[in-house]
């Protein structure tokens, strides 16, 4: 870890933008890095779509798929073409995009949990469940599809 930062620090120091962001890397650290991006990217896809499709007047929850499918589209581009860059899946793409789309699904199934946990549970707002359940579902997504690649 500790040289995996070190590696992190001298791109930026040399201002190696395109190679701290783009070009392929076995980093875990800057993998995860990268995949904060995407996944702030997605993330803030997807609560856009939850906002105004529950504006509309859509249930908290079905505004919520609505927003899960927007953010999984957005995650899956930049997951591929940032985060795990000219990384190949185990996978054939067909295969890999199934087996991305089946671990969002999980992701959905524990979005959805939560949300309705601290929705109707717990009494939170929904926007207010979103960031929450979404903070404690990044860790899922990640380490699932970072298995899913080869580094």
């Amino acid at each position: 870890m500790k040289e995996e930062a070190k590696e992190i620090f001298s791109l930026i120091r040399h201002k190696r933008w395109q190679a701290l962001l783009y070009r392929p890397t076995d980093n875990g650290l800057l993998q995860f890095l990268r995949y904060q991006v995407a996944g702030f990217c997605a993330f803030v896809s997807d609560f856009f779509t939850v906002f105004v499709t529950k504006e509309l007047g859509l249930h908290y929850l079905w505004a919520g798929a609505a927003g899960f499918v927007v953010g999984v589209l957005v995650n899956y581009y930049l997951s591929t073409h940032l985060a795990f860059a000219g990384k190949r899946a185990r996978v054939s793409h067909k295969v890999e995009f199934a087996v991305f789309l089946i671990i969002s699904l999980i992701g959905l199934g524990l979005t959805e949990g939560l949300m309705w946990v601290f929705t109707d549970g717990l009494g939170l707002h929904y926007l207010l469940s979103k960031i929450v359940s979404a903070a404690l579902v990044f860790l899922w997504n990640f380490f699932a599809k970072k298995y899913m690649y080869r580094s």
